[in-house]
């Protein structure tokens, strides 16, 4: 795989520099341009589409929760801030990691090696090769025990998300497979005319959905999961266009 690009986005001179320092000794990253203003980060981020902004969140004009939403979906963010408070919310930005002040190399080599990990893993999938018949038909390939397994999507039941790691249940597996990643990125990964994000830690198989039962909860086989408020929405949208008028 090639190295990773990456833009360092924080109004701090000394974090910026502490993170130029991490990336020159980091085999498989290498530095695009580093940015204390955020307005102007953002132009350069939009037309470069670097691979990982490490960005601070607290920024006067542009604070980085603002500008994660408005970068492109190919840009993967690592939050750097001395404020813990905003790990939720990072979450729920799909950053990949979230980094606390002061940092240290270690955690910074994480997240680098979980960065590379989902790149790895679109890549993979990317490359898989498709059903000649039909995308139901299709393959996606997950890194868990230390090899890239091959999965048919029509064996997927759901997804559900346990901090850095993602289990996946399929059909006539007693155990899920385990891999590390996000929930971001497996939406991203699978086909949205067969599954659906239905709560922050759970992905379904549209197909696999055995009942829908009283207060929003969907069978499958012999798990009940919840359909929160954030996705009822849409998911009450997709049951509509299937169901009997």
């Amino acid at each position: 795989m090639r190295d990773l690009r990456c833009i360092v986005v924080d109004d701090e001179p000394l974090a910026v520099k502490m993170l130029e320092n991490f990336v020159a000794k980091t085999p498989g990253i290498e530095l695009m341009a580093s940015f204390t203003d955020s307005v102007q980060a953002f132009s350069e981020i939009t037309s470069r589409h670097p691979d990982i902004v490490f960005l601070d969140i607290q920024m006067p004009d542009l604070n980085g929760m603002e500008l994660s939403r408005m970068i492109p979906q190919d840009s993967r963010i690592i939050f750097t801030t001395a404020f813990k408070q905003y790990a939720f919310e990072s979450y729920e930005v799909s950053a990949l990691d979230f980094l606390l002040k002061p940092i240290n190399y270690q955690k910074f080599l994480e997240a680098v090696q979980k960065a590379r990990r989902w790149f790895e893993m679109k890549e993979a999938a990317t490359a898989a090769p498709a059903a000649a018949d039909a995308p139901e038909s299709g393959t996606i390939y997950l890194k868990a025990d230390k090899a890239l397994q091959k999965v048919s999507l029509s064996d997927i039941l759901y997804v559900e998300g346990m901090k850095d790691y993602v289990l996946v249940y399929l059909a006539g597996k007693s155990q899920p497979l385990v891999t590390h990643t996000t929930m971001k990125a497996m939406e991203d990964l699978l086909p949205a005319s067969m599954f659906m994000r239905v709560h922050r830690s759970y992905i379904v198989s549209l197909k696999r959905i055995d009942a829908v039962c009283p207060g929003n909860d969907l069978q499958i086989g012999t798990a009940l999961i919840h359909v929160s408020d954030a996705y009822r929405e849409a998911f009450e949208a997709h049951l509509a266009s299937k169901s009997l008028r």
